[in-house]
């Protein structure tokens, strides 16, 4: 399907050579087939540990956020916890085995736990979602709760211990994997650079990065095992 529906988009007239125009054209014209592709074939369900996070995507330097002008207007600048940054964040959410379930692009400044506001962002997540300390709200927490959805994140320093089953416990240690989730995608598929002409050549790189993870074979994943509860009473 990818290589009749998708790649038909690529092939030239033998007399037109390829040049840079003629790229960026191409993989806008290819890039709605390429959306439809992402969205029935390469995203993964819902299963017992889905996990949350977003990740900056820079489209320059920050010390060049004034001058910067492909995505004037649209580009702004945000802060994670490597520090401030101008471009676009990138929502994900994944499953055990290091699929991608769900994707959202935003500008720089939205909030982490603005897009599991909206109800089809997240209306193929079920259970337990894990994510970090930037998801922390009451008022998402009752939302989600209410969708059969129950957000579970680390507290804060200034918050009152909460208990929580040995289960929970030890899957949001393994929430770290999306983190090498989210480099994968931004050092191997390249997901992030500064080169862009264009908002459409920016989605399609985008879009052709995550794709090109869903190909890849062998993805950070989970090793759930089952924890035997006689184990855990004599740590205990």
């Amino acid at each position: 399907m990818f290589i009749f529906k998708v790649l038909k988009y690529f092939k030239l007239n033998e007399q037109t050579p390829l040049t840079d125009t003629n790229t960026v054209e191409l993989q806008q014209k290819a890039l709605l087939p390429m959306v439809i592709f992402l969205q029935l074939c390469c995203l993964g369900k819902c299963t017992r540990i889905p996990i949350t996070d977003s990740t900056p995507i820079r489209v320059c330097h920050i010390k060049r956020e004034k001058s910067h002008k492909v995505f004037k207007g649209m580009a702004t600048k945000g802060k994670s916890t490597g520090g401030y940054f101008f471009g676009f964040k990138l929502h994900v959410v994944i499953n055990d085995k290091g699929e991608i379930i769900e994707f959202l692009i935003t500008q720089g400044h939205i909030d982490d736990r603005e897009p599991l506001k909206d109800r089809k962002f997240h209306e193929k997540l079920f259970g337990k979602l894990f994510g970090d300390r930037g998801y922390i709200s009451q008022d998402l927490f009752e939302r989600l709760f209410i969708n059969n959805i129950h957000l579970i994140t680390k507290i804060r320093k200034n918050m009152k211990n909460a208990l929580m089953h040995i289960r929970d416990k030890i899957a949001l240690r393994k929430r770290a994997v999306i983190e090498t989730v989210n480099d994968l995608l931004k050092n191997g598929c390249q997901i992030e650079h500064t080169r862009h002409r264009c908002f459409n050549n920016f989605i399609g790189n985008l879009v052709a990065g995550l794709i090109a993870y869903n190909l890849v074979p062998k993805k950070p994943a989970l090793n759930i095992e089952i924890i035997d509860m006689d184990a855990i009473k004599k740590i205990v």
